[in-house]
């Protein structure tokens, strides 16, 4: 039988109608599950976890050896040493050591996933599961950009960097101390960085923890935004605290986690180690101090208020043993990285590691290569929780506005391959290789007509031209797409709405908490 052309275009037209539909489905189910801004990765794609059974018991058991037998140090808090001694350590001084089991008896209070909701309750987010959050770089006293080069940020960098992340569609979080604003005095700034995460963005943020009192001026001013019943009963915030390794934790990061934990609120306890210098040089070794600390401190969490959210954080680096400088993208990092994730899902909380790490000057091919080598680790593992996803240069001294752009473009690569392997009709594909058939091409047909626009990650900044129209365009380097971008990115800027009550009662509260104290530079 020969088929007439009305029938063939009728049929083709089909065929066409179908795979609209299936594209506006993926585009649907993408905004859902984290390929939109609306929504952060909720992973379809399983775990890379090459630590098997008996290396993970080996290391939890050392891991409690270290707790019960060396000990960690909580320094200059008495509440806190009071309260291990009440749940049955052995405390001499400020040295608690912690009997066999006692952590993970604690931490069965501690929730498996929670909720962190944001100003825009489209914009809240999942913490645990298969899920994955992105945030951005935390942390640097310096920035830089193609232009002014490096340079103390100021905060007119620091609400840069807040409208980047909430203008983004790659980016889940706005983060924390995405730079040090060094031109407001030291115990006022966080009042200034709070109020720009909630003004400039209705995304999830940080609190302070530079100091308990600093923390507790966090949590009022989420009170002020979501109201002190909420706030009591809901995750709005989350904290990160440090381990000061090997085996101590001051009494700012104590102070500050009682503030959080107390009012209900997600601490990422994090043991910030330099393999070689703040840990033994040997993965397992690492990896069991690493998970001693963080039991110690998620466990005071729940020594505060049994059920408070807590997030088992982890940041190691290898270090150069020539120069002693941290060092980023190499094997071993990695492969603690894959341990950690496996470890925090045997106990049960979400966690937090990873990002784009690279201790490059600029955001150059040392910068690619170190972040790609962190970031794809991050993803393959599960970490449900990433600081430093964009923007981290110069070994977290810097945060770089091209960078941050390349960064986030990298994310949302990410975001597609978690996205996992589409098996429905569209995704079989079939219609289209019984149109096509043999000999002939797939450009035209009605299947890849239907798909193009969403078939293949498209980045923003890479060029994929001709070296002609490269020319033509200017001759631009990637960090030069990047500079351009983000400059027409800042220039587009709209704030999101906010209730005028709010906003006047946020400035009535910073003005007091100011006026209230000297200004201190140290």
């Amino acid at each position: 039988m020969v088929e007439d052309s009305g029938t063939r275009k009728g049929r083709g037209e089909g065929r066409r109608d179908g795979a609209r539909r299936g594209r506006a489905a993926r585009a649907a189910e993408r905004k859902e599950d984290g390929g939109g801004k609306l929504g952060h990765i909720r992973r379809k794609i399983p775990y890379y976890e090459p630590f098997d059974e008996e290396t993970l018991a080996l290391i939890e058991n050392n891991a409690d050896i270290v707790l019960e037998e060396v000990g960690v140090e909580f320094r200059n808090d008495e509440e806190a040493l009071s309260l291990w001694k009440e749940a049955g350590a052995d405390v001499k001084g400020e040295l608690v050591r912690i009997p066999k089991g006692l952590c993970r008896k604690l931490l069965e209070t501690a929730p498996r996933a929670f909720t962190q909701h944001a100003r825009n309750p489209e914009r809240s987010v999942e913490f645990g599961g298969k899920n994955t959050i992105f945030a951005p770089v935390y942390g640097p006293p310096f920035v830089r950009d193609l232009e002014g080069g490096r340079r103390y940020a100021t905060i007119e960098d620091f609400r840069n960097f807040v409208k980047l992340a909430y203008m983004h569609p790659n980016m889940h979080h706005s983060g924390g101390t995405v730079c040090e604003p060094t031109d407001i005095p030291v115990n006022k700034r966080h009042l200034d960085m709070v109020y720009s995460h909630i003004r400039y963005s209705d995304m999830p943020f940080m609190g302070s923890v530079t100091h308990p009192l600093r923390a507790e001026d966090s949590v009022s001013m989420a009170k002020v935004v979501f109201g002190e019943k909420f706030v009591d009963e809901n995750c709005v915030m989350v904290s990160l605290i440090n381990a000061n390794s090997p085996l101590t934790f001051d009494d700012t990061m104590l102070g500050a986690l009682k503030v959080y934990a107390r009012a209900g609120q997600a601490t990422l306890v994090s043991p910030f180690v330099l393999a070689g210098a703040m840990t033994a040089v040997t993965i397992v070794g690492e990896l069991t101090q690493i998970l001693a600390e963080a039991l110690a401190g998620m466990a005071m969490t729940q020594l505060i208020r049994p059920g408070a959210p807590v997030v088992f954080g982890s940041f190691a680096s290898s270090m150069s043993m020539q120069s002693g400088a941290p060092t980023f993208g190499t094997p071993e990092p990695a492969l603690v990285l894959y341990g950690m994730s496996q470890l925090a899902r045997r106990i049960g909380v979400p966690f937090r590691s990873g990002g784009s790490l690279t201790g490059a000057k600029v955001p150059d091919a040392q910068a690619a290569s170190e972040s790609a080598q962190t970031l794809m680790p991050t993803i393959l593992s599960g970490v449900n929780f990433v600081l430093h996803s964009a923007g981290w240069l110069e070994g977290g001294l810097v945060s770089s506005y091209e960078k941050f752009i390349l960064d986030a473009d990298q994310l949302g690569m990410m975001q597609r391959m978690c996205e996992g392997i589409d098996t429905s009709p569209n995704g079989q594909a079939m219609d289209a290789i019984r149109e096509v058939g043999p000999g002939s091409h797939f450009l035209g047909s009605a299947h890849t007509l239907a798909n193009f626009e969403t078939a293949f990650y498209r980045s923003a900044v890479a060029d994929n031209n001709s070296f002609e129209q490269w020319l033509a365009e200017g001759s631009l380097g990637t960090d030069a797409r990047a500079s351009k971008l983000c400059k027409e990115m800042l220039a587009s800027y709209e704030a999101p709405p906010i209730d005028q009550g709010i906003d006047d009662a946020l400035k009535e509260f910073i003005k007091k908490k100011k006026d209230s104290m000297p200004d201190a530079f140290a």
